[in-house]
């Protein structure tokens, strides 16, 4: 819904996101559709010339186009009209960085994935948000979809029974072929092990599937059994891997993530089973969730429909046969972490029943995901601790 005056939007500021950078313009989208945003301040890019650029093609003032991220939170935080929160949209070897910054400033940050590339780095953060009382949302946007957010509910609501058994992957057929270098010789950061690391296939979409897992099943993933593999001939970066998995309950399960499922599209699927049920959703049909009681037919249950056993987490923003997609669901976290940052600058502490967004701990689980996946690889699969302790 449109704010009734354009001074309720909030300030938000973009480090990362110039001319290339296809994330940015699917974050600025998604914070445009419910008109709670504006983006008066940014550092676009490394390199200034772009970065100047990037901020006059969105109509920001020159005063307010960074050449430096530090520079932008030493600023802004500074400012009677600064920025209430940053949005980080830059590769993953400069996450932490230029969140640290941030949240030492008191600026509230919106981050894409993973938090960071290393877990004292990510506690480092984590306590940096605690004692800084800022909001801190991670974007793992499919937890925005409205069947994912009914998943979970039907899961809480105990129509599964005891999990069992999860099955998630994302698997994408988008590296399948060589990686062509970009203009000027260098590869593109997702296959440039010094940018995204050499375990990248877990740090990027991996994380995806586990944090989908741990969001629908409300468990924890206590332990792995990873192989990391390559292949595409000459790449430097792993870009398979099949990940065992151990939960909190004792259920176990599998995830597999990979570039090279040769025509695969999104590849982003989760399947459950309990004592009492399984369901299934597919990032490629979002719409519908499937439930498979033990006794009884088996359930295509449709976004919107009238007749669901439980609430539906708002429909979205359209009603049953019509659509949403990728951006909508972006809107859906940036929805939640409007929320919550209007809830701190009233002075009230956000209520995490109201806000749904990953947050810097799921960040942090996530991290530990990656380093137990690299560790547990390296020891030939051996069973590894996956498990964080958040005091």
């Amino acid at each position: 819904m449109e704010p009734t005056n354009r001074a309720k939007r909030l300030k938000v500021g973009m480090v990362g996101g110039a001319a290339g950078a296809g994330i940015a313009g699917v974050h600025r989208k998604a914070m445009g559709l419910d008109g709670s945003f504006e983006i008066p301040a940014g550092m676009f890019s490394r390199n200034a010339d772009r970065s100047r650029r990037a901020g006059r093609n969105l109509e920001i003032a020159g005063d307010r186009i960074y050449a430096g991220f530090k520079e932008m939170a030493q600023t802004e935080a500074g400012r009677a009209d600064g920025i209430d929160a940053v949005v980080i949209v830059t590769p993953n070897d400069s996450h932490f960085p230029i969140a640290d910054e941030f949240v030492q400033a008191g600026i509230n940050v919106i981050c894409e994935k993973p938090l960071a590339t290393n877990m004292d780095d990510a506690l480092r953060i984590y306590r940096s948000v605690a004692e800084r009382a800022v909001v801190f949302g991670l974007t793992h946007n499919y937890s925005g979809y409205t069947m994912v957010r009914y998943a979970a509910a039907l899961v809480q609501a105990g129509y599964l029974g005891d999990i069992r058994v999860v099955q998630a992957e994302h698997a994408q057929g988008s590296g399948a072929l060589p990686t062509e270098p970009c203009e000027d010789g260098s590869l593109p950061w997702r296959s440039d092990p010094d940018i995204g690391g050499p375990e990248i296939v877990v740090a990027d979409i991996g994380t995806h599937a586990h944090h989908l897992v741990r969001f629908v099943t409300g468990l924890e993933v206590t332990e792995v059994s990873a192989e990391l593999s390559t292949h595409v001939p000459e790449r430097s970066v792993y870009d398979n891997a099949h990940v065992n998995l151990r939960f909190s309950n004792g259920a176990r399960g599998a995830l597999w993530a990979s570039r090279v499922a040769a025509g695969n599209e999104h590849g982003l699927h989760i399947r459950l089973y309990g004592d009492k049920a399984g369901m299934e959703w597919r990032h490629e049909d979002p719409e519908h969730l499937f439930f498979r009681p033990v006794s009884g037919p088996a359930q295509c249950m449709a976004k919107g429909q009238p007749d669901l056993p439980l609430a539906a987490e708002p429909a979205g923003r359209l009603k049953l046969g019509h659509p949403e997609g990728f951006i909508e669901r972006f809107a859906a976290l940036y929805g939640d972490f409007a929320g919550a940052v209007r809830a701190r600058l009233n002075g009230e502490v956000p209520d995490p029943s109201n806000h749904r967004f990953p947050t810097v701990s799921d960040g942090v689980w996530g991290v530990k995901f990656v380093e137990a996946a690299v560790r547990s690889h390296n020891q030939n699969g051996t069973w590894t601790d996956a498990s964080v302790v958040l005091a």
